[in-house]
Parts: C-alpha cells; structure tokens; sequence
C-alpha cells in the first residue's frame, strides 16, 4: 500500500508573530501548492490564528502542539479541542516527548487528550520515542510499544484513519544525533507490527509513521526511502524556510 508522505515543522516555543508569519509566508511560496506530499506546521498556540489565516488558501494545513482533554471550565492556561477548530486547526500533537519528560504528562493523561481529540474532529499526530538510558538498556521497543498501546487505548479501528504515530527518539531530538536510517527503519517496523496486533494488517498498512529526530536537509532523502518512515516529524529545521522546504522536496 502507497502511504502518501506527510511531513510536519514542530515550532515548538519559538518565532514572534512577525517572525512566524513571515516563516508561514515564506514556505506557501515555496512548498505552499506542494500536494504529493501531506504538510503541517505546529505554531505555538498564541500565533495560530495569524499563521492558519496566513496559510489559507495553501497546501500547508496547521495544528496545534498540545490541547486538555476537557471542553471547557477552569482548567487556566489550557486549551479545548473547540479552541483549536475555531482558529483554524486540522491538527494536534500530542504525546511528544517534551510533554512527557518536561511537563509530567502520563500515558493516562495522553490517551484521555488523543480520546478527545479525535471525539472532536482532529487529526492526531501521537509522538513516542525513548530515552537514550531505555534504548541502552534494550527497553526501545518496551517503552514505544507500552506508549502507543496506552495511547490508542479506546481508539476505533475507524478512528485511526486519522492518526499518524511520530517516532522521535528522545536521545536524538535537537542533540544533533539521529537514529540511523537502518535504526529508525527497524523501531518503525515494529510499531507497524504492533498496530497490526492492535488492529489488523491494513489498519496497520494504511498508518503512516514519522520519523523526528534531528531530519535535515541532508539525511531527509535516506530517512524517507525507507519502508516503513512515511516522512518527517521536524523540529529545528522547520523554523528555516530553505530547511524545511530541501526537507519536503527529499520527500518528492
């Protein structure tokens, strides 16, 4: 089965809106009428309005990098799947790493708010990846499998139709190390396997899988031939327009 490439920029706690517009109209002129390839940028979520605004009429979608899985009430300082939808989103990130290990969020937390987003209408990126000490110690396919498992824990079959799963080994988001291709190749494997426990082989088939950890212009090509890696979830270079759109065109 043909998996069409999805490549997405994690933007992560960075630009201004001055900055993140001009990033925004920078990539719709240069990957904005790109439709081989699935597109998403993850701005944060004060500038997701202007950017969803300055992205419309453009191949490139946008989602938000995390969202509370309850509709409304006092929750301060999150945000609702409706929030989202209503400026503009198609997308949310969740489960990456920087929530889990930075912000404390459990499996628990990330399976109510994947429930809930998909329960919305959103398209759900769910990120999983082990620490440097868990893929030293032989844990890599422990940790991702528990992960997606907890994760997809209520998940309909038909649902998955909107998840992609990221793969972002932990030791190699923003430490300039990146899983090698056969490496990255072989986790992506076996979460595919996973899935098709979880589900059945085409729900499994059918699931596309990035990679994330440090993809650049220059190993974009390598990643993305891969069997089982259906394109890039990007974190640094998708604040660079020249980088992320090398990185999109390797996917061509």
């Amino acid at each position: 089965m043909a998996r069409k490439i999805f490549v997405a920029g994690n933007w992560k706690m960075n630009t201004t809106i001055a900055s993140g517009v001009a990033l925004a109209n920078g990539l719709k002129e240069t990957i904005g009428s790109i439709s081989e390839v699935d597109l998403a940028v993850f701005p944060p979520h004060v500038y997701l309005k202007s950017i969803a605004e300055t992205l419309a009429g453009s191949q490139i979608t946008v989602g938000a990098q995390t969202m509370y899985f309850e509709e409304k009430g006092a929750f301060t300082g999150e945000i609702s799947a409706e929030m989202i939808q209503d400026v503009g989103c198609q997308y949310v990130l969740l489960g990456h790493s920087e929530r889990r290990h930075v912000f404390g969020e459990t499996d628990d937390v990330i399976n109510r708010k994947v429930l809930k987003a998909l329960a919305a209408g959103l398209k759900v990126i769910l990120a999983c990846g082990e620490l440097l000490e868990e893929r030293e110690a032989d844990k890599t396919m422990d940790v991702n499998e528990r992960q997606v498992k907890s994760a997809l824990e209520g998940v309909e079959e038909a649902a998955m139709a909107n998840v992609t799963i990221a793969y972002e080994p932990v030791w190699a988001i923003g430490t300039g190390k990146t899983a090698s291709p056969d490496q990255a190749q072989e986790v992506h494997a076996e979460i595919r396997k996973l899935l098709a426990g979880l589900y059945d082989e085409e729900t499994a088939q059918a699931t596309r899988i990035q990679y994330g950890g440090s993809v650049k212009p220059g190993n974009a090509a390598e990643l993305f031939a891969m069997d089982d890696i259906d394109g890039g979830l990007i974190g640094g270079a998708s604040l660079k327009v020249e980088d992320f759109t090398a990185i999109v065109k390797a996917a061509l």
